[in-house]
């Protein structure tokens, strides 16, 4: 199978094209990125000699570079996307042009090229706050609380519309909060790590007590190849790690300052940011049933890895935490009240 991945350059989907790449010898992917700042060719350096890569740069809000680029890929999985909660409350018009424009765009092609599949890489945020205790499940409303997840939201229902009205190839994938190597360092945990490999404290909102259900990005990346495979079209597959217990991020990063050997007095607390959810969960039973899917990293032995892999990495991520990122690091923590 011939695969256009956009968004290709990103953490998840370079994890996604190593993961065809290993697993799939007779598969092709043309990765298609605009190499915003958080798209990193760099993630991808091991392949770029593959016969079966290919990179072009473009933009999937750009119908006439999204034709160009395709050429005879059977299917498209549309990792592109504006993501970071603290980006979309600073600038929500980046999002809506990424998110909702840009899969509209895609669609479009889908419809236009008769493609065999379109997968969108949702997220657990277009659910909105949960109560402890419940687990959404893909038939729940979505009551998405930041311009991200709205705009997350917005295009998951552009994509069942396009099914509804077109009978287009479409799945949806939602998964919950994805780690591991290759993110860019404005994520919590990569942030937390950087920050203290370079003696600096870790800014935790409000009292840290938010609950996420962290999935290593290699089991994340399974369940969207099940998906592409074995999915039933026009259906949505939540993805989650389902943690028992849970860990709110004040104990994530406390694991993390006990593996790097440092002390509470690297936390820095700071006001919380506006419309924080407290708990994000996903009822996975869908794809367990259905796609014989289940995560197999446990967030201890993941934790560990990715910190070993940014302490390893640290050619990778020192360039990255200069510039646009010192820029929004002041603008986002340091001048925070």
């Amino acid at each position: 199978m011939k695969l256009l991945i956009t968004g290709g350059a990103g953490f998840i989907g370079s994890n996604f094209i190593h993961y065809i790449l290993k697993n799939h010898p007779e598969d092709e992917v043309v990765n298609f990125d605009k190499l915003t700042y958080a798209g990193n060719l760099a993630n991808l350096k091991d392949v770029e000699t593959d016969k079966r890569y290919k990179f072009f740069k473009g933009d999937i809000a750009d119908k006439s570079s999204v034709l160009e680029a395709i050429g005879d890929c059977e299917a498209i999985i549309n990792f592109a996307a504006d993501t970071h909660v603290d980006r979309s409350l600073l600038d929500p018009d980046a999002f809506i042009r990424t998110d909702i424009i840009g899969t509209r765009v895609l669609l479009d092609v889908v419809k236009e090229k008769k493609l065999k599949r379109y997968i969108q890489i949702s997220t657990d945020e277009v659910y909105g706050d949960v109560e402890k205790g419940i687990f959404c499940k893909e038939t729940d409303p979505l009551r998405p609380s930041s311009p991200y997840s709205a705009s997350k939201a917005a295009a998951d229902l552009l994509v069942l519309a396009y099914r509804r009205t077109w009978n287009l190839p479409v799945l949806i994938t939602r998964c919950t909060n994805n780690y591991g190597p290759n993110q860019y360092p404005e994520k919590f945990i990569p942030l937390a790590v950087t920050n203290l490999l370079q003696n600096q404290k870790v800014p935790v909102y409000g009292d840290g007590l938010q609950v996420r259900d962290w999935l290593y990005v290699e089991d994340h990346c399974r369940g969207v190849d099940l998906v592409l495979r074995k999915g039933q079209e026009g259906e949505v597959y939540n993805f989650g790690a389902n943690q028992d217990p849970e860990w709110p991020n004040l104990k994530i990063l406390e694991a993390i300052l006990k593996q790097l050997n440092k002390g509470d007095e690297f936390k820095s607390f700071v006001a919380d940011r506006a419309g924080h959810d407290r708990r994000y969960a996903v009822d996975t039973s869908k794809a367990e049933q259905e796609l014989g899917w289940r995560p197999t990293t446990g967030l201890t032995e993941g934790l560990k890895a990715t910190v070993e892999w940014y302490v390893d990495r640290q050619d990778w991520w020192h360039p990255l935490k200069s510039g646009e990122f010192l820029a929004y690091y002041k603008k986002q923590y340091q001048d925070r009240k």
